[in-house]
């Protein structure tokens, strides 16, 4: 079977974040899935199968766990479905278990369209500061993560967290986010709980923070950066409930792959 590698995010190879696409005719065991992320060994392995009425099944798994949204690897999924399998639309409807989402391209651009998510003001649980080894009193939760907002981009570049003590919150994650110094706003991202310790891009942690940001500088169109040591830059929009999410594609890898 054909597996291909996509880094998302960005028009660079080795840059953005790199996700595994691998296309199917029928679901495979989910153990069996798991199993190819987990040899894949990169933040998302994405597999997909066709339905009927022309949309995909999609799904998402990090090297340990079956996750309910991944932006990266959807934006990988229909990079190979635009470029690579001869999909000739300009618009991608996949079924996931967040519901459906649409996928659209403008050229070499393509826009993920996912629900967005309201960020709750909460206490912060034990371990998440600590692991962070931060002090805020803007902690939020929303759908999966922690957001923890900081003062400025230099204490975000400054993050040296403790993963041990980060893996113990009961969250799928922890986003580190403030306000940018050349764009709209930055962020990094921390997912010891799900086997990714800092991921590289993560579409999925913006349905929150373009949310956040778009409420706090007072506009719905917004450029982030996710300042991993790979990088990466999205073009955000708020719409309504929705989180719209631009980015572009490079095919790093085609290859093929057996399982008994």
């Amino acid at each position: 079977m054909t597996l291909y590698q996509v880094d998302a995010f960005t028009d660079k190879l080795f840059s953005g974040n790199p996700a595994a696409v691998c296309p199917l005719e029928k679901w495979l065991p989910d153990e069996i899935m798991q199993q190819l992320a987990m040899e894949n060994n990169l933040a998302e392995t994405a597999f997909f199968v066709p339905n009927k009425d022309g949309s995909f099944h999609l799904r998402w798994f990090t090297p340990t766990v079956e996750v309910d949204l991944c932006g990266h690897a959807t934006l990988a999924a229909a990079f190979v479905l635009f470029n690579e399998r001869g999909y000739n639309e300009n618009m991608i409807r996949f079924q996931s278990k967040s519901g459906e989402l649409k996928v659209s391209r403008d050229g070499a651009m393509i826009t993920l369209d996912f629900p967005s998510v309201k960020p709750e003001p909460t206490p912060p649980p034990v371990g998440l500061l600590e692991g962070l080894n931060v002090s805020s009193s803007r902690v939020y939760f929303g759908a999966w993560d922690y957001m923890v907002v900081l003062d400025n981009q230099d204490a975000i570049e400054q993050l040296a967290p403790d993963f041990p003590t980060l893996s113990k919150v009961n969250s799928r994650g922890i986003i580190a986010t403030a306000k940018s110094n050349d764009v709209d706003f930055v962020s990094r991202c921390f997912y010891p709980q799900s086997g990714i310790n800092e991921d590289p891009v993560t579409g999925s942690a913006h349905t929150i923070t373009t949310t956040y940001w778009a409420n706090e500088l007072n506009k719905t169109k917004l450029i982030a950066k996710q300042l991993s040591p790979r990088g990466g830059t999205l073009i955000c929009e708020l719409k309504g409930d929705r989180v719209l999410m631009s980015g572009k594609g490079r095919l790093y890898l085609k290859g093929e792959y057996n399982v008994d």
